[in-house]
């Protein structure tokens, strides 16, 4: 039955998330704006705040993966700002860029940015982030966030057979991942109906954010037997504030992300799952592809690429690697 839900749930919410995609975005990459040249030039990465390890882990791999191929490269943070984002997007044409690997700050935000870098004739690969809008990026590379939060849920509905009031915390409204993984969580645990949501709120992907929402709300209501949260920063967040209030071991905690604190969280017993994204994978496709636009005018791939997710728990914690399974 829990395995058979976790199949819909993938099914229909990853679905639901490539709905819209354009016949051209199929195509294997357009030739407009690049193509036919040579490898070499600046590759500009630009991410979420870097001290988020998650955001880190995928700069530097792009980082790493485009002076392998002989690139230079630029890296730096939209800080989740859409106008800091539109003035580096700016930069990095004027600077010439060859290429930008972009972790967007918003899909609707970010649509005219990339249209303009588009437009001058440099070529938008979106990371774990999609915008609104196909047809323009290069690439729209992201996990399978419909598939990998349907199976954090599974963990976090085993973990509770016998039901009890939960709290979700969820990402920044603009993201669309957070959505995506809040639907994803919802279609699992309303199979549940022993399992009760008493609380829904956004902590904007923050870990003081998660910590105070959640403080307030075990003052509240410390009758609380499940928290669940669509980051791992947010859930970190939330171990302290369960820690605080003296609740360790009596609260089921499971985030998303698969980060270096939240897999050690699992080993000490504090965390019962994250859902890895392949950060680094997705990285190091993107920057391949850029590679592959420069030299061909073809990235080889459709635009929309969907990588799945791996649960991470007390089973297999030992064998994780920075955003990876050995």
């Amino acid at each position: 039955m829990r395995r058979r839900i976790i199949a819909a749930a993938a099914a229909t919410l990853t679905a639901f998330a490539l709905v819209g995609c354009s016949a051209d975005a199929g195509s294997g990459g357009s030739s407009s704006g690049g193509g036919g040249g040579e490898a070499g030039g600046l590759i500009a990465i630009i991410t979420p705040p870097l001290e988020n390890p998650f955001f880190k882990a995928e700069a530097d791999a792009a980082q790493a993966e485009a002076e392998e191929l002989g690139y230079e490269t630029s890296v730096a943070s939209h800080d989740d700002d859409p106008n800091k984002q539109s003035e580096l997007i700016d930069a990095a044409i004027n600077n010439g860029a060859k290429a930008i690997i972009l972790d967007n700050a918003g899909a609707d935000a970010s649509i005219g940015p990339v249209q303009k870098a588009t437009d001058a004739g440099v070529p938008v690969f979106l990371i774990d982030r999609e915008i609104n809008e196909t047809g323009i990026a290069k690439a729209q590379i992201v996990a399978n966030n419909a598939q990998g939060a349907a199976a954090v849920a599974e963990e976090f509905v085993a973990a509770l057979p016998d039901g009890g009031k939960y709290i979700e915390l969820t990402g920044k409204e603009s993201d669309t991942n957070a959505g995506v993984r809040s639907e994803a969580f919802a279609s699992v645990i309303s199979q549940y109906p022993d399992l009760v949501q008493v609380a829904k709120e956004t902590a904007n992907w923050s870990q003081d954010e998660g910590f105070t929402k959640i403080e307030t709300l075990l003052q509240r209501d410390p009758d609380i037997q499940g928290i669940i949260a669509g980051n791992d920063t947010m859930a970190l967040g939330a171990v302290a504030a369960v820690e605080a209030a003296g609740l360790t071991g009596k609260i089921v905690i499971a985030g998303f992300d698969g980060s270096p604190d939240a897999v050690e969280a699992i080993k000490e017993g504090k965390l019962i799952a994250t859902g890895l994204q392949p950060a680094v994978l997705i990285a190091e496709l993107a920057v391949q592809q850029a590679d592959s636009f420069i030299r061909t005018g073809e990235t080889g791939a459709d635009e929309k690429q969907s990588i799945d997710c791996v649960v991470i728990n007390a089973e297999n914690a030992d064998s994780y690697t920075l955003f990876a399974i050995e």
